[in-house]
């Protein structure tokens, strides 16, 4: 074996391990030189792509801490990230709720909840969730080809998004303009984090589920008890390029990851075993 096509092989393998792409999808990113030593995992290239991948993976981190099925850390069981766009595959039991995080919504109280002027596209059996604040998108698939048809069915007031498909409702607008200023860091380290869906998952592979949220602006951790090793998973996210072109080191034991003023936070916690339930989901009332 040539040392071309063995540099090939193990930038393919840590593209694999990373996303959960089949290996020679990885092998033809690597001779296409879309992916490198440096950076084995393609990151989007727009600014407006980093942003809403950031942003969803803010509101899953968030929304379905304590509500995961099968180690899905995020609702995600595979990433398909490309330059100018990702696709994500979604947990077969978690379809229904990850939309229900991530689509806007305003409760009884007024309160905004999910990405403000985030709006479903139905593209067959697949989902594509299209910014009108952003030139971006993301596409969701799942197995079952019917499992997103309620987003067609008549829904609640508090679904915003299906009482307006084209616009910003005015009281999501509003939500919009107090959010937080542009983060570039923020933003390309958690959109790099999120297209490395197994390796978050590896999290939750002792019991199905782990403790991720964000903690300010520019900041989210992720905890877990029984499964990988704070300084192993520290090392694979290193190695797939989590913070490539800035120099960072994982402190041992610390699992603190940086880019800029952008954090994401590793560690292990003690071992406390809650059933998982899940909530009500996006589409129909």
């Amino acid at each position: 074996m040539s040392n071309r096509t063995d540099n090939r092989h193990r930038v393919a393998t840590i593209c694999r391990e990373a996303t959960g792409l089949p290996h020679h999808t990885c092998m033809q990113w690597a001779a296409e030189c879309l992916i490198s030593r440096s950076l084995p995992v393609p990151d989007a290239e727009g600014a407006d792509q980093r942003a809403l991948e950031a942003e969803m993976l803010v509101n899953l981190a968030n929304g379905l801490r304590h509500e995961q099925l099968g180690g899905a850390v995020l609702g995600l069981v595979r990433a398909v990230p490309r330059p100018d766009g990702a696709e994500f595959w979604v947990h077969p039991e978690m379809g229904g709720r990850v939309l229900s995080v991530l689509l806007p919504r305003i409760d009884s109280y007024r309160m905004g909840h999910g990405l403000p002027g985030l709006r479903p596209e139905r593209e067959g059996s697949r989902v594509r969730l299209r910014s009108l604040r952003r030139n971006a998108s993301v596409v969701l698939v799942h197995p079952d080809p019917a499992w997103a048809d309620y987003l067609d069915e008549p829904a609640c007031e508090e679904h915003i998004w299906w009482h307006n498909r084209d616009h910003m409702h005015p009281e999501e607008a509003t939500w919009h303009a107090g959010s937080r200023d542009p983060a570039p860091d923020r933003d390309l380290l958690l959109s790099r984090l999120i297209r490395r869906t197994v390796l978050v998952n590896a999290t939750g592979s002792a019991h199905g589920w782990a403790n991720a949220y964000s903690r300010g602006d520019r900041e989210v951790s992720i905890e877990w008890c029984c499964s990988v090793e704070v300084d192993d998973l520290a090392r694979r996210l290193l190695r797939s390029g989590l913070t490539a072109g800035q120099e960072s080191r994982a402190r041992s034991g610390s699992g603190r990851l940086t880019f800029g003023d952008a954090t994401v936070i590793v560690r292990k916690g003690p071992c406390g075993l809650v059933p998982p339930t899940l909530s009500a989901r996006a589409g129909a009332c």
